[in-house]
């Protein structure tokens, strides 16, 4: 059975989308087949994964506004099992086109119902609790909350935790933070460590052992249309995401 899991924190800057690219990829480096749903109208999940932009149609939008599954929205990468439905910049029109559409919070669910094949379906979700937000959460089993080693990385979580709640109230019963992931840590920096406590001492167990350290290798890559583990297999980001990938699944 594939397991649904979005990422998502409504703050941006914190490394939700690197997370979804190449944890991802770290699961296909462990024999899993993925698909990730790039549900971001910034469309950066897919241009970090090479996709051209006059190579996204049909899109994630197309799928959503016709309210039917396309097989033609699911793109091959230049990484053998991991697949992608990518993202335009019409996505962000979708919010405004459904939003009198009956079941609109369930347009994504009803579309990944039919797709098949795959051990993963990553959903990158927009730094925001709008409706692209919400589809992600009503179409997942669980969430990935990256959070940023930095001052304000548990300001606006309440705001997140709160939706999670009203859609596990309404939507989707099923619906659980899967974990919580510290990005961009620097163990020089004494900050890092204050917040590591803090995020540790709010959700307990929830935090995952693996830290995502801040590293040039990880910055670099998405310039490259590539994920950091295909860009610099050896940096210390590519072993993170690979640790952090087996932690996911350990957690099953």
């Amino acid at each position: 059975m594939t397991k649904i899991i979005s990422i998502a924190n409504q703050k941006g800057g914190v490394g939700k989308t690197t997370t979804a690219i190449n944890l991802s990829t770290a699961m296909v480096a462990i024999d899993k087949k993925v698909l990730l749903i790039d549900s971001d109208p910034q469309g950066n999940a897919s241009t970090g994964l090479g996709i051209l932009e006059d190579h996204r149609v049909p899109s994630l939008y197309d799928l959503l506004s016709n309210g039917e599954f396309d097989k033609k929205a699911i793109k091959k990468t230049s990484i053998p099992n991991l697949d992608i439905i990518t993202s335009t910049r019409d996505l962000a029109a979708s919010e405004i086109e459904l939003a009198d559409v009956a079941n609109r919070e369930k347009r994504l669910k009803n579309i990944l119902k039919q797709i098949s094949g795959y051990d993963f379906f990553f959903i990158d979700c927009p730094p925001a609790l709008g409706l692209l937000t919400i589809n992600g959460l009503v179409a997942a089993s669980s969430v990935i909350v990256p959070l940023q080693c930095e001052f304000f990385a548990l300001e606006g979580l309440s705001a997140l935790t709160n939706t999670i709640k009203l859609i596990k109230q309404n939507f989707n019963s099923e619906l659980k933070i899967e974990g919580v992931v510290l990005t961009m840590h620097d163990k020089r920096n004494s900050l890092s460590e204050l917040v590591e406590n803090d995020v540790r001492n709010f959700f307990g167990d929830k935090v995952y052992k693996t830290i995502i350290p801040r590293n040039v290798r990880i910055s670099e890559a998405p310039s490259h249309g590539k994920p950091v583990l295909i860009y610099d297999t050896t940096c210390v980001g590519s072993k993170a995401y690979i640790d952090l990938a087996k932690e996911v699944i350990f957690n099953q």
